[in-house]
């Protein structure tokens, strides 16, 4: 396969980049307004969760969809390849887990928790299925933040030596 000019992958770069920081900044952003926003009426609570899924469909999701196609475009027209190194063997381990958790927990959780406020308001805090929803957001949202910046962190450091060829 044809691989990218130097040029190409300076550009394949730019995007890489402003794909992952719509992910890690989406993701952020969610997590500030579940632990730090404290609604007083049910309007209010409804807007707020109306916010975090448009911020998760329209931010997160186009981010992560985005990572992976230009992750896509680095293993095949560049010569990092795909399991080439052991650090992006993790990165593809994280980025391939972020979004099929993203997609089938964490996505129906917050759109569960959207429909619940505007349907009961304030007392969708007294709801079962709302009060699970909003602890594994809490906890499942905040660990999904770390892994992707953690990947982040690797891409930069490149921790891992080169994978030793089998004989």
């Amino acid at each position: 396969m044809k691989k990218l000019t130097t040029n190409g992958q300076k550009w394949l770069k730019i995007f890489h980049l402003f794909f992952i920081a719509l992910w890690i900044g989406g993701a952020f952003s969610l997590n500030l307004k579940q632990f730090f926003i404290h609604p007083e009426t049910g309007d209010e609570l409804y807007g707020i969760l109306s916010t975090m899924e448009f911020i998760d469909w329209y931010v997160i999701v186009v981010g992560a969809v985005g990572a992976l196609l230009t992750a896509l475009g680095y293993s095949i027209f560049t010569n990092w390849g795909w399991f080439r190194h052991r650090w992006i063997t993790v990165k593809w381990i994280i980025l391939l887990a972020g979004i099929v958790f993203g997609t089938y927990p964490l996505g129906p959780w917050l759109s569960g928790m959207t429909e619940l406020a505007r349907t009961q308001g304030l007392g969708a805090f007294h709801n079962q299925t709302f009060q699970h929803n909003q602890k594994m957001l809490m906890i499942f949202g905040a660990i999904q933040l770390c892994t992707i910046l953690f990947a982040a962190v690797i891409s930069v450091l490149k921790p891992w030596k080169k994978k030793p060829i089998a004989n």
